[in-house]
């Protein structure tokens, strides 16, 4: 299906544009594709399906993605590989004796950005999600490790141009774009828009967040370090309305 834009210079086909980049950058061993089984994830997979390039799809879960999203990619993406994290965010939480806030955001590094090292990684990354992205190429190198780069074939796609392509190919999504949700990723993200959705959504991991956060404060006290909370549940009021007062509405949530 062609996706259509006019420009000063005449029509560009955005599908035909996204599988011509795949097949041009295709390395040997082929791509490393990040799958977060949101709906750009949806969309590189099926281009690079029609792109006809070797690929092997990695999901790279959390611990904390909506259970909803968790049950979509297992029915609808079996033959994704799940690179599963050493520990979960509760002990990660723990370990770092905080939570992770927009300033410290330790779970990104943990549980995402280690993935695919040395390989030709490709993205669903797009220029409209957030003023940090538009700074983005198309190609790029990763900041961290040199042998890593990527490739975000619908860096210049809109969220429009992303449903059209999944409902004119009649791909599977998640449910949850359904009830609402714009972005779908971790709950409770630091980088998210809507905490208190998230709270009533999934009240079950509110509550394994707020008795981490009790593990947390007895595990500092124990080592005499100072902390402002008596309880738990006074830590994770605190961290939701900090991060609510720090969001950019435009920033996307942990790896959408």
């Amino acid at each position: 299906m062609a996706l259509i834009e006019q420009t000063l210079f005449g029509q560009r086909d955005k599908v035909e544009i996204a599988i011509e980049r795949l097949r041009q950058f295709e390395p040997a061993e082929g791509y490393w594709l990040a799958f977060s089984g949101g709906k750009d994830s949806v969309t590189i997979h099926h281009l690079a399906k029609m792109a006809g390039v070797r690929f092997d799809a990695h999901y790279s879960p959390t611990t904390i993605d909506p259970p909803e999203l968790v049950k979509f990619i297992r029915r609808e993406y079996g033959s994704v590989t799940w690179e599963r994290p050493k520990r979960s965010m509760w002990e990660a939480i723990c370990a770092n004796k905080w939570p992770p806030t927009r300033q410290m955001r330790y779970c990104c590094e943990e549980f995402k950005e280690g993935d695919g090292l040395g390989r030709l990684i490709v993205t669903g990354i797009r220029w409209e999600e957030s003023t940090r992205r538009k700074g983005r190429r198309m190609v790029e190198a990763c900041l961290k490790n040199q042998q890593t780069t990527y490739l975000h074939p619908i860096i210049d796609w809109t969220a429009t141009d992303v449903w059209q392509f999944i409902r004119e190919n009649q791909l599977a999504y998640c449910s949850l774009y359904d009830e609402g949700f714009k972005r779908i990723g971790c709950v409770l993200c630091p980088m998210g828009s809507h905490p208190k959705r998230d709270i009533e959504r999934w009240p079950n991991i509110a509550s394994r967040f707020i008795a981490t956060f009790d593990r947390v404060i007895a595990i500092r006290q124990a080592e005499g370090r100072r902390c402002s909370f008596a309880t738990g549940e006074e830590m994770f009021e605190w961290w939701i309305q900090r991060n609510a007062r720090g969001r950019d509405p435009q920033q996307p949530t942990l790896f959408e």
